[in-house]
């Protein structure tokens, strides 16, 4: 099946979103199609143009958005000077409304990816009238294991990348929350700090890669680096902004699976995918009756795998026709 062809966005902005930031939106497809909205992964990623094409461009509205701080919005996650206490999950939620009412949309299918899959659970938990369905790859929850699994549990796995990456930190805090540790380091006013910080969060995402080469080109622009490396710890380092009181993040999440009963969902995963040595995927999927989850054999954490990009493709037409 495979993705549809190339398209370019017919209308884009800025949306002031207040705190001093403006979020970058375009909107692709035929303007009176189904709406659907992507949110990307990271946190810090931006979006991805290539995301464009798993819609029937004849079918659907498709809106894209890069989230606060990345990609084409501003300000930059990369600036020392950008205020990361106005970057949160509430905050990001509030955006997505206010996106929605500025493009007089009533309801969306919701697309995510990764942490977007974690921002497109909470947000059709706490706006499910403005949600038609739920397509999520690459599942994540932002539980505080999941944080564990990616920053310390697969170091038995890569141990030479891990010691460098555990060295990265001060000895008093390698065997505390990493993530934690490395937002202190990215939040330095020292830009050689940060830098050294940034190169080395990224080295650990690369030697995580699924196979060789280990290589991510994207790692290799300094802004981008800076920016994503400061928002996944930013993140990471705080549950994902989603605890509440002595709740962790995975039991809020978890917890309100039923809310999520009127809303049809699928969940597409890549059998090799580290996530699932915590079992997060089927548990959500166990918890939502409402949910299908497809498993595509001998792929990891990776939505634009081929077996991936057919089953994601294949969910978003049979939704196409659903209103």
């Amino acid at each position: 099946m495979g993705p549809y062809p190339e398209i370019e966005p017919y209308d884009h902005g800025m949306l002031d979103v207040g705190d001093g930031n403006r979020v970058h939106w375009e909107v692709c497809g035929i303007p009176r199609g189904k709406p659907a909205v992507m949110l990307h992964g990271g946190p810090g990623s931006g979006a991805n143009p290539n995301f464009r094409r798993y819609f029937d461009p004849a079918a659907y509205r498709i809106v894209l958005l890069d989230q606060r701080g990345c990609g084409r919005s501003t300000p930059h996650a990369s600036a020392y000077d950008t205020d990361m206490s106005v970057n949160t999950t509430g905050h990001i939620m509030a955006d997505l409304e206010l996106l929605r009412r500025h493009l007089g949309i009533e309801r969306w299918l919701v697309w995510g990816v990764s942490w977007g899959s974690v921002l497109g659970l909470r947000y059709a938990q706490t706006h499910p009238e403005a949600v038609t369905e739920l397509v999520l790859t690459a599942v994540a929850t932002g539980s505080d294991a999941e944080v564990a699994l990616l920053t310390r549990g697969l170091g038995n796995l890569f141990p030479e990348a891990f010691e460098k990456f555990r060295a990265g930190v001060p000895e008093g805090e390698r065997d505390g929350n990493l993530a934690a540790a490395y937002n202190r380091l990215l939040e330095s006013p020292d830009p050689e700090v940060r830098a050294r910080a940034a190169r080395a969060w990224t080295d650990w995402e690369t030697a995580m890669a699924p196979a060789p080469p280990r290589s991510i080109p994207r790692y290799e622009d300094p802004v981008f680096r800076m920016g994503f490396a400061r928002t996944v710890t930013h993140y990471w380092g705080h549950d994902h902004f989603l605890g509440e009181g002595n709740e962790g993040a995975e039991g809020v999440v978890l917890r309100d699976v039923h809310r999520l009963k009127n809303i049809p969902g699928t969940l597409v995963q890549g059998s090799l995918d580290p996530g699932n040595l915590l079992g997060t995927v089927w548990r959500l999927h166990h918890a939502w009756p409402g949910s299908e989850l497809i498993i595509v054999d001998e792929v990891g954490h990776n939505a634009g795998a081929p077996g991936m990009v057919d089953e994601l493709v294949a969910a978003t037409d049979r939704y196409a026709v659903r209103r």
